[in-house]
């Protein structure tokens, strides 16, 4: 294939991500043509559905319909993802073909002071259940406050509200943009914030800090484009997290995390499942197996899961 047309949500970090896919495709096919288009997608539309509250936001799709519609008619080549935001399933005739290096998975708590620790009662603002579950089941105390939007506009969101003790975000979505978390200060427009790991106190989303690049199942012709930059050790990692979330029959918005590491051969998987009932205790369990079987490790995992 001499051209290439990517397909993508038009925000900040879609856009960053695409050009992350464009850069990819052309470290290995130099001369390709490659074409950007953008998508709005009900996600986008709809800032006032709530994601915590999964059934009103309508889970599935949310952010990755028009995009998979795009595929399904031929108009785009390729759809660029958040792998987080994709549904457990593949619509019929689509597949995740390849994915690109994994960035860093960690979530972390935004705050305009340095201390990291949160007063009795502060209140935290997130889109994600998976972080507000996690969140309220270490402190109790805490209130969540669903905050919908991109990046920039929660940072501005926090600066602009003296009410909010800290926003939390993925690492990797704030370094895609530019920010280096690993310096422990991130400036936006005129205000300075101060950026706390959550690393060992939160499991990160399904796919969290994964980049997937969709396309259609009978396109063997970009399937070899795509295998050309496809990351096989992210890919086997998102291959067991994908699995776990349809045995699970989950979508984006399950109250599930999981973190997936390597150990030479060896695939190791843990997760906590918090139950529909708040006032219950998640389940938490772990997995180990060969790298080469990422399915069995999952249906393993699933398995601990429902007797932990």
């Amino acid at each position: 294939m001499t051209r290439f047309v990517l397909g993508t949500r038009a925000s900040p970090l879609a856009l960053a991500q695409t050009e992350l896919t464009r850069a990819a495709l052309l470290r290995a096919f130099p001369t390709m043509e490659i074409e950007v288009r953008t998508f709005v997608t009900r996600g986008d539309r709809k800032l006032d559905l709530s994601l915590i509250r999964a059934s009103e936001a309508g889970g599935k799709g949310l952010f990755t319909r028009e995009l998979e519609e795009a595929l399904l008619a031929g108009s785009i080549d390729v759809a660029v993802h958040s792998l987080k935001d994709l549904p457990g399933h593949n619509p019929d005739g689509l597949a995740i073909t390849a994915v690109l290096e994994r960035a860093p998975t960690a979530d972390v708590l935004i705050t305009r002071t340095e201390d990291e620790s949160l007063p009795e009662g502060a209140v935290i603002g997130t889109s994600s259940v998976r972080r507000a579950r996690q969140m309220r089941w270490l402190r109790p105390d805490l209130r969540i406050e669903d905050w919908r939007g991109n990046v920039q506009t929660r940072l501005r969101k926090l600066a602009e509200r003296d009410d909010i003790a800290g926003i939390i975000l993925a690492q990797a979505g704030l370094e895609r943009l530019g920010y280096q978390c690993a310096d422990g200060v991130i400036e936006f427009e005129t205000y300075c914030f101060h950026v706390h790991s959550l690393a060992e106190q939160l499991l990160p989303a399904i796919g969290q800090g994964a980049i997937a690049l969709q396309s259609r199942a009978d396109r063997a012709d970009v399937s070899v484009v795509l295998a050309r930059i496809d990351h096989a050790p992210t890919h086997t990692a998102i291959r067991a997290e994908r699995e776990l979330q349809r045995l699970l029959a989950g979508d984006c918005a399950l109250p599930v995390g999981v973190r997936t590491t390597f150990d030479g051969a060896t695939l190791r998987m843990e997760a906590i499942l918090f139950p529909p009932d708040e006032a219950s205790a998640p389940a938490r369990a772990d997995a180990e197996g060969a790298a080469n079987e990422p399915e069995a490790v999952a249906e393993q995992l699933f398995a601990a899961l429902g007797t932990a």
